[in-house]
């Protein structure tokens, strides 16, 4: 049996494009011209490569293209179509952000105050008093991260914790303590931070106590509502609403062939990942909080104000539930998630007129090498043709000297045994 060996991780995005830094990330912003034909190859070419199918949706300025690939469900063969439904994992953590931050402009959360200050039962003692609520905006808290404890045999290099689990409703009280109960990746407020799922579960119970109500509908009536999204929700049951396309979980090779979780109890995540939406709605949402229609001028740069955290030993230039990627076209900010069998992935320009979301039903598909580093994957290539040629056109897409793998979804990579 292979010893336990940490994943590879990407900084920040890394593209088929050298990324750029912060300060040469401004090179080119020349209208990027929609081609279709090119962009549905780019996504053909990654179900080509054994991904299960895509959904994408791509906006430059008033164009849009909408496209997908490949099937919905292995067994009947439907297709899958760019309209479906989809469940966005970590994404969640930006609507959950933007409900605090709202709260910060009506004075009732204050975002270097204490988290003890509100929520002194669930966070005791000294880390109640040293941890702020800026610290689990932007994962500097170094709370362990709770996926491990509450799927020990993931640890294990087994995945049957996933369907003994698949219909578990935990409380996210259950899930706080199993992150305070890990060991701390740091002191509260050190940089690199560390990223953890145990900080926007917090961040939920601490909308509850300031609003008084429930925080899935806080925020639905809060922002979702605010933003127009019409097909954005926080699933009630295991199913997922509206037409959707299965989700299949691989673990790295461990099932095989990969299984469906489409219909699981999202407990497990709360107001870090649980909500579902369409890749149309994705693009909408952030188009709509980078222009300021959701929070003030003041909470939008609070957001956009980074610190690098650390994510499966690479790092992002990470916000208030939000990151920026640096691209040879320009910086791009949004999130990424993936839960079992589903991933999505959402940037914007920051004026948000060029935007892609784009989400698969095939999760964790790379293999790990003796060296314990994600192997090459053609899938991975594929999206990182078809992101850039979204974002910065073919330009960018051609650019090919110096290339880096790309790893999607950053923020989803995890530690495994073998």
């Amino acid at each position: 049996m292979r010893h336990t060996r940490r994943l590879a991780a990407a900084a920040a995005l890394l593209t088929t494009a050298t990324l750029m830094a912060p300060g040469t990330a401004a090179a080119a912003q020349d209208p990027v011209v929609l081609d279709r034909q090119a962009l549905q190859q780019t996504l053909d070419a990654a179900h080509k490569a054994g991904m299960y199918g895509m959904l994408s949706t791509v906006r430059d300025g008033n164009r849009t293209w909408q496209g997908s690939t490949g099937v919905a469900d292995v067994t009947t063969k439907r297709p899958m179509h760019p309209r479906m439904t989809h469940r966005v994992g970590s994404i969640s953590k930006t609507f959950a952000s933007v409900a605090v931050l709202q709260q910060v402009a009506r004075g009732t959360i204050e975002l270097d105050a204490p988290i003890g200050r509100y929520l002194p039962d669930l966070v005791p003692g000294e880390r109640g008093k040293k941890i702020t609520v800026r610290m689990l905006l932007n994962h500097t808290s170094h709370i362990a991260d709770y996926i491990a404890p509450a799927f020990p045999s993931l640890l294990e290099g087994r995945t049957s914790s996933l369907d003994e689990h698949r219909f578990r409703k935990i409380k996210p009280a259950e899930l706080v303590k199993m992150g305070l109960e890990g060991t701390p990746t740091g002191e509260p407020g050190a940089t690199p931070g560390s990223y953890s799922n145990t900080n926007y579960v917090i961040i939920g119970l601490l909308l509850e106590k300031v609003t008084g109500e429930n925080a899935e509908r806080h925020i639905t009536r809060n922002v979702i509502r605010k933003a127009g999204l019409r097909h954005t929700s926080y699933p009630r049951t295991p199913r997922i609403p509206g037409s959707h396309s299965k989700a299949y979980e691989s673990w790295y090779g461990l099932i095989d062939p990969p299984r469906d979780y489409s219909v699981y109890d999202m407990s497990y995540v709360r107001t870090a990942g649980d909500v579902v939406s369409t890749m149309d709605d994705l693009n909408r949402f952030y188009r709509e909080l980078l222009r300021g229609r959701l929070i003030g001028a003041k909470q939008l740069a609070e957001m956009q104000t980074t610190v690098p955290v650390n994510v499966g030993g690479g790092y992002l230039h990470y916000g208030l539930g939000l990151y920026a990627a640096d691209l040879q076209c320009g910086r791009f900010w949004g999130h990424d998630g993936a839960v079992f069998g589903m991933g999505a992935q959402s940037l914007s320009s920051p004026d948000g007129k060029r935007q892609i979301s784009f989400g698969m039903n095939l999760m964790k598909y790379q293999r790990i090498g003796d060296d314990g580093q994600l192997e090459p994957s053609e899938i991975d290539n594929a999206m990182g043709n078809h992101l850039v040629l979204a974002l910065c056109g073919k330009g960018g897409a051609t650019a090919k000297a110096e290339q880096k793998p790309f790893v999607p979804f950053p923020t989803g990579r995890t530690t495994v045994k073998r």
